[in-house]
C-alpha cells in the first residue's frame, strides 16, 4: 500500500510487535501480501478497491497537501506528564528528539491563530469578543459557583470530543515541523513500549479477560479466542478493536520501512527492512494474524476516509480560509483540499457507519459514550510514551482519528452547516483539522 516514495503506513514508528522466527524468510517472503486479499468484514469493500483508488488517485495529492505550510506546522505539548503511572524516564537516544520551530519561523497567520481574510470574517471576529466579554463569569458569584461554571462549559465543549486535546496557549505547547521530524525507527523499544501497549489493549479495547494482547508471542490460543470473540461481540466493539489494531499494525509497518540500517560516526542511514515486516505479518510467523492486522489496517483507512467523504460542508464554505497569511498560496492549498475531499466522496464503496449505534436507543446512548471515553483514554496515554517522536506522531494520529470519530458522529450538525456565514452547531480547531489530513496521510 504505497504510492511514490511515500508511505501509507500511520504509526508511533517504534513499537514493535514481538519476534517468533519461524519458516525462512525466503517462504515468508513468498506467503505474505497473498494474503492480504479480497473483502473486508463488516464493510462492502475489498483490498483491491482501496489500493487502486488510493495509490492511482488519492495519495499523490494528499502528499502535496501536506506538505504546504498550512499543514506542516503542528503545535503540541511534549511536556505533559502521564496521567496514569508515575513514570518519568525518557528515551535517550538523540533520534527520540524532536526539533521545535522558532517562532520566527511559523507563518504570522498560523502563530496568530488568525483565519481573517474576508470583511465578514473580521466582523465575525469582534463579534465573539463581545459575546465572550457579555458571556464571562459574573465576579459577584462565589468562587466555588464560579468554578463550576467554567468546569460545566468545558464539558460542553468536550462533549463531542473524542480526544483529550493539548492547550495550544500552555508555555510548554510549541510548533513542530513535522517534514523536518519525519516519523522513523529510533531505537525506542522493550519495557516502557510494551506497557503502553499492554494499558491500550489490556484496559481499553472491550476485549475479555481471556483473550490476550495480540503482542505476547507463540499464543495461538489467544488468535482462536480472538477469532471466537470476533463472531459474538458488537460491530461497534468489533469496529473499535480493529482501528486500534489497524493502528498498531500501520505503527509496525513505519518502523519496517524506515529502519535504522546504519549508524555510523559519519552517516545514518534508514530503510526497509523487510525481515522485520516478515516477523510481524507473516502468516506462519504469527499463527495467522499476521494477515488480520494488515487487513485492520485496510479498515482504519476505511473509516477515516469515510469522515473526509463527510465533512465536505464544512470547507466548502466560501468564508472558510486555511490562513497562513500568504492569500494567494492560501487559495490553492483549499483548492487542492476540496479537490481531495471530493475525491473521497467519489469512492464508490465507501463504510457504512449508519450501522453503529443503531439498536435500542438507550443501550446505544450508553455504548457511544463508552466507545468515546475508551477513545479518549486511548489519547491520554499517549502522554506516557517515553520517545518524544514517538509520542509527537502518537499524540497527532489519535488525535486525527479521534477528529474523524467526531466527524462521523456527528453527521446531523453537518448536514445543517449554512452555505454562508459561521457554523455554530459543529467546528473544527486549525489542531484537529491538521491532525485529521496528517493522520489520514500516514495510512
Amino acid at each position: 500500500m504505497a504510492a511514490g516514495s511515500g508511505l501509507l503506513v500511520l504509526g508511533l514508528a517504534t513499537f514493535l510487535l514481538p519476534v517468533a522466527p519461524r519458516g525462512s524468510p525466503g517462504a515468508a517472503e513468498r506467503r505474505c501480501f497473498c494474503q492480504v486479499t479480497g473483502h473486508l468484514d463488516d464493510c462492502t469493500c475489498d483490498v483491491e478497491t482501496i489500493d487502486a483508488f488510493n495509490n492511482y488517485k488519492l495519495f499523490p495529492r494528499l502528499n502535496e497537501l501536506l506538505e504546504s505550510d498550512y499543514f506542516r506546522y503542528y503545535k503540541v505539548n511534549l511536556k505533559k506528564p502521564c496521567p496514569f503511572w508515575n513514570d518519568n524516564s525518557h528515551c535517550g537516544i538523540r533520534d527520540c528528539a524532536v526539533k521545535p520551530c522558532p517562532s520566527d519561523e511559523v507563518p504570522d497567520g498560523i502563530r496568530s491563530g488568525s483565519y481573517k481574510y474576508s470583511e465578514e470574517a473580521n466582523n465575525l471576529a469582534e463579534e465573539c469578543e463581545e459575546a465572550k466579554r457579555l458571556g464571562a463569569v459574573d465576579g459577584s458569584l462565589s468562587e466555588e459557583t464560579q468554578q463550576a461554571m467554567l468546569q460545566w462549559t468545558r464539558h460542553d465543549d468536550s462533549s463531542d470530543s473524542f480526544c483529550e486535546a493539548d492547550d495550544i496557549y500552555s508555555p510548554d505547547a510549541e510548533y513542530v515541523d513535522l517534514l523536518l521530524n519525519p516519523e522513523r525507527y529510533t531505537g525506542y523499544k522493550g519495557p516502557d513500549a510494551w506497557k503502553i501497549w499492554n494499558s491500550i489493549y489490556e484496559e481499553n479495547c472491550f476485549k475479555p479477560q481471556n483473550v490476550k494482547r495480540p503482542l505476547a508471542s507463540g499464543r495461538g490460543e489467544s488468535f482462536i479466542y480472538l477469532t471466537k470473540w470476533f463472531s459474538s461481540v458488537c460491530v461497534e466493539k468489533r469496529a473499535f478493536y480493529k482501528l486500534i489494531s489497524g493502528l498498531h499494525a500501520s505503527i509496525n509497518i513505519h518502523l519496517s520501512a524506515r529502519y535504522l540500517l546504519q549508524d555510523t560516526w559519519s552517516e545514518k542511514k534508514w530503510g526497509p527492512n523487510v525481515t522485520e515486516f516478515q516477523q510481524r505479518f507473516d502468516e506462519v510467523i504469527t499463527r495467522g494474524e499476521g494477515p488480520r492486522r494488515l487487513k485492520n489496517l485496510y479498515f482504519l483507512y476505511l473509516i477515516e476516509l469515510r469522515a473526509l467523504s463527510k465533512v465536505l460542508p464544512f470547507f466548502e464554505r466560501p468564508g472558510f480560509r486555511l490562513y497562513t497569511g500568504n492569500k494567494s498560496h492560501d487559495a490553492e492549498v483549499k483548492s487542492l483540499l476540496l479537490e481531495i475531499l471530493h475525491l473521497a466522496k467519489s469512492f464508490p464503496l465507501h463504510f457504512d457507519e449508519n450501522s453503529f449505534f443503531a439498536g435500542n436507543k438507550k443501550e446505544a446512548a450508553k455504548l457511544k459514550e463508552e466507545f468515546r471515553l475508551h477513545f479518549k483514554n486511548i489519547s491520554k496515554i499517549m502522554d506516557c510514551v517515553g520517545c518524544f517522536k514517538c509520542r509527537l506522531w502518537g499524540k497527532l494520529q489519535t488525535q486525527g482519528l479521534g477528529t474523524a470519530l467526531k466527524i462521523l458522529f456527528s453527521e446531523n450538525l453537518i448536514e445543517k452547516i449554512p452555505e454562508s456565514g459561521p457554523s455554530y452547531g459543529f467546528q473544527l480547531t486549525r489542531q484537529e483539522i491538521v491532525a485529521l489530513f496528517n493522520a489520514f496521510g500516514r495510512l
